[in-house]
């Protein structure tokens, strides 16, 4: 049994979690962190992190950015390992992730789905071998009008996928509305669509001279990243000090 702290439990993301640890009996929720202290559970809920006195062996965040300074001072000082699904992080922050991962274990994922982290890996080994090849390299991903953040934290994810493959040699453009000219070959662009109720989609399209090739993901639950956040809390009980990532829960 892995006991869990639910960072952003009132949200959506912390209700569907939430709903899925009562029916596992690996894992239970036993305090709750919200702005929003409603019981909706049968969890205690606190409205800072701080205040938090239940001893747990993991953390889940699915909160906002900031509260991601006050997360990571109560994981260093808790010793609770952390598994962070917050998107929109500064790099600041993303440094602070890195530095306490020295003294507590730290999971961080733009996306805890498994077919969206094999599909990173198919990414390297495509780009090997287009974008020598000539093939342009873009990413379209649409979300639901909520989204806060643009371009999605996977779609970050994705394309640093490509550039890792390719040694990191590549920029990435954001927007071209304010440019007259044509696009560089060293370029990924990535585009962000937001509207109606889209839980996910992403498309990786290598475009070359007489033909396209497209691979896509497409998210039709939140339930799929709830389910790989929790596995991703009981890969890290007890685990040491470290960086980690979904490849290694899914590894």
């Amino acid at each position: 049994m892995t006991k869990v702290i639910m960072n952003g439990c009132n949200g959506h993301m912390g209700h569907v979690i939430s709903d899925l640890c009562e029916k596992d009996p690996e894992i239970e929720i036993v305090a709750g962190i919200d702005i929003n202290t409603e019981q909706h559970y049968g969890y205690p809920v606190f409205a800072n992190i701080a205040d938090c006195d239940v001893e747990a062996e993991a953390i889940i965040d699915f909160s906002h950015v900031s509260c991601i300074d006050a997360l990571m001072a109560y994981s260093v000082e808790h010793r609770i390992p952390v598994v962070v699904c917050t998107t929109g992080l500064s790099a600041e922050q993303d440094a602070l992730l890195k530095s306490s991962s020295e003294k507590v274990a730290v999971l961080k994922s733009a996306n805890m789905s498994l077919g969206v982290n094999t599909l990173m890996e198919l990414l390297q080994t495509a780009a090997k071998v287009l974008a020598p090849a000539g093939f342009d390299m873009e990413i379209v991903e649409k979300h639901h009008r909520l989204k806060v953040d643009a371009p999605s934290g996977t779609a970050l994810a994705l394309a640093d996928s490509l550039n890792e493959g390719l040694d990191n040699a590549y920029h990435y453009t954001f927007d071209r509305s304010q440019r007259r000219e044509q696009r560089d070959d060293k370029e990924i662009g990535i585009s962000a669509v937001r509207g109606g109720t889209i839980v996910g989609e992403h498309d990786v399209i290598f475009a070359g001279d007489d033909e396209v090739i497209t691979f896509q993901h497409t998210a039709y639950s939140k339930k799929l990243f709830a389910k790989g956040a929790i596995q991703a809390a009981k890969f890290l009980k007890g685990k040491e000090p470290g960086w980690y990532q979904m490849s290694d829960v899914i590894g």
